[in-house]
């Protein structure tokens, strides 16, 4: 059984919310060019792709990305798929009925937000009640395989502040198409970026659970 890979490919095709800064790479030291090594620069959204938010980047006083026990992002995950698509609006909880809680991480597969690299307004996203259920029920993370756990218009940010008010971590932009509902074992650190609003992160799923120890720890 080998690991599953359900982060998107970084380029310059990948969406990024209106008025966001997309992906660009420049080479500055290139073998084509006579150079000894090739060396390279970025500038890009930390928000891109998948990714985890911290804190900091939907409260005032939340921490920065580098803040957040990396525990929380790493250890017994369950998919849960919900059905509606684009279009369906936020996640409600009249469609969590009958869902059994069996791992302190759960990533919701949509399917609302299908092409990474064209950017699509009427992705799905979480009702507040939503979260405060799931962590009523211990859960630690939660994840979903579009850009926001708000509408792309929300100002108010109102699932994002009970991120805030729970304690929960959060990956945005999965890759979740080919992911069977079930256990796995995540693997989705970010980078410790001091102070950062966010991070990218190179989610993994392994098919089989409990390969890893919890040592889970909230903060924020």
């Amino acid at each position: 059984m080998s690991w599953i890979d359900i982060s998107p490919p970084i380029s310059e095709r990948l969406g990024v919310f209106p008025g966001d800064t997309p992906f660009s790479r420049r080479v500055l030291l290139d073998f084509e060019r006579g150079d000894h090594l090739r060396l390279s620069a970025v500038t890009m959204s930390l928000h891109l792709g998948a990714h985890a938010d911290s804190a900091g980047h939907y409260h005032r006083e939340g921490l920065g990305v580098n803040a957040r026990p990396v525990g929380a992002y790493i250890g017994n995950c369950q998919v849960v798929h919900v059905k509606g698509g684009a279009g369906a609006g936020r996640i409600r909880m009249e469609e969590l009925e009958g869902l059994v809680v069996k791992a302190p991480r759960l990533l919701f597969r949509t399917d609302s937000f299908p092409d990474p690299e064209r950017w699509s307004p009427d992705f799905r996203s979480f009702s507040p009640e939503v979260l405060t259920h799931l962590a009523d029920r211990g859960v630690v993370l939660v994840g979903i395989d579009t850009p926001s756990v708000d509408p792309e218009d929300s100002k108010a940010l109102e699932s994002h502040q009970i991120l805030y008010a729970r304690g929960l971590a959060v990956l945005e932009g999965l890759v979740l198409s080919a992911v069977a509902e079930g256990l796995y074992t995540l693997v989705a650190p970010p980078l410790a970026i001091e102070g950062a609003d966010a991070s990218p992160v190179r989610a993994l799923l392994h098919p089989q659970s409990g390969l890893i120890p919890e040592s889970v720890t909230r903060s924020e």
